[in-house]
């Protein structure tokens, strides 16, 4: 079985370069780079990781841990980071926590097994996994934080300026005439501290908006399946609203399905906007009004920074980004009736 000094000694070069060609091309001169890459070839040459993880207390392997590996946010936050930490010369091991702190805990000390160098982890909802993240921290893995955080979380991350984005929506929908709007989010549920969810009553107010307590009401369910039910619970009302604003594009769906099953016409008889701009919402009738987020952005923010601190051995380096969402008006949004 070859072994990487067969690689140098075949190409050319010290083994220290030959290892190079693997874990760090972007060192190399091209036509260096490409006589190691040829002898790998010409050898049959595969890298044992475990024995280098061992050797050297981690793999050149980050873990992603997403809420769900169906919502096309994180398909293509997951592609995103591949991309990016391939270029550096790392692999990605994807898991999906289902939005679950208790979900999440195991997957963390199987990645924490498999010795990855850095975890960038959409973290979960019904408690916290903090503590066992700071002991991975002491053990000198890297932990980036992307699309949420804990409360009072210490780490780096990566996220939507969500403030802005559900100021931003709301004041598209006021600007249009409404005062009966409702969030399809997590509103008044300590255990799913989500921000836009946070964020709604505090952007009604900073508009004086009118905020009636049987619209602040959270999503009974995850997802497609807790906004359809809320969509019909909320369009029951004697009053109900005149404009729905959905969490995610999860959501969405949900409201969509709802409102179709319950004759009522967008935008005619009520306007719908949501989080995360998904190509089907170009295809539907009207097509929706998104706020989109910079996904890729926010995935090769997320890859380089946890990339820096592994290889700075820093892991207990903080950055924090906040990114602006953007506003796309498709035409299922418009002024209320009457």
């Amino acid at each position: 079985m070859p072994t990487i000094k067969d690689v140098a000694k075949r190409a050319g070069v010290s083994p220290t370069t030959a290892k190079r060609a693997l874990y760090e091309p972007h060192l190399l001169a091209p036509e260096t780079l490409e006589r190691v890459r040829k002898a790998i070839e010409e050898l049959g040459y595969e890298p044992d990781l475990n024995a280098g993880g061992l050797r050297r207390g981690w793999n050149r392997t980050l873990g992603l841990v997403v809420g769900d590996i169906l919502e096309p946010f994180f398909a293509a936050l997951a592609r995103a980071v591949i991309q990016r930490a391939r270029e550096k010369g790392y692999g990605v091991i994807t898991v999906e926590n289902e939005y679950r702190a208790d979900h999440e805990l195991p997957l963390l000390r199987t990645l924490h097994g498999y010795r990855v160098a850095g975890i960038l982890l959409r973290s979960g909802f019904w408690g916290s996994n903090l503590g066992y993240l700071k002991r991975l921290q002491s053990r000198g893995v890297a932990v980036v934080e992307v699309d949420h955080f804990y409360p009072g979380s210490p780490f780096s991350h990566v996220m939507l300026d969500n403030e802005r984005g559900v100021l931003e929506g709301v004041r598209y929908l006021a600007e249009l005439g409404h005062r009966r709007i409702a969030f399809l989010g997590y509103i008044g549920n300590p255990e799913v501290p989500d921000e836009r969810s946070l964020a709604f009553p505090k952007a009604m107010r900073a508009l004086g908006l009118p905020l009636p307590e049987a619209y602040l009401r959270p999503l009974p369910a995850l997802g497609e399946p807790g906004a359809y039910a809320l969509t019909h619970e909320l369009m029951r009302l004697p009053e109900p609203p005149t404009a729905l604003f959905a969490v995610s594009g999860a959501g969405a769906a949900g409201a969509l399905r709802a409102l179709k099953e319950l004759g009522l016409r967008i935008p005619q008889d009520v306007s719908l906007l949501t989080f995360d701009n998904y190509s089907w919402m170009e295809l539907v009738d009207p097509p929706l009004d998104a706020i989109e987020q910079p996904v890729e952005e926010m995935a090769r923010l997320a890859t380089e920074l946890v990339v820096r601190m592994v290889e700075s051995r820093d892991p207990s380096l903080v950055v924090h980004y906040r990114l602006p969402g953007r506003l796309i008006r498709r035409g299922s949004c418009a002024p209320p009736r009457g």
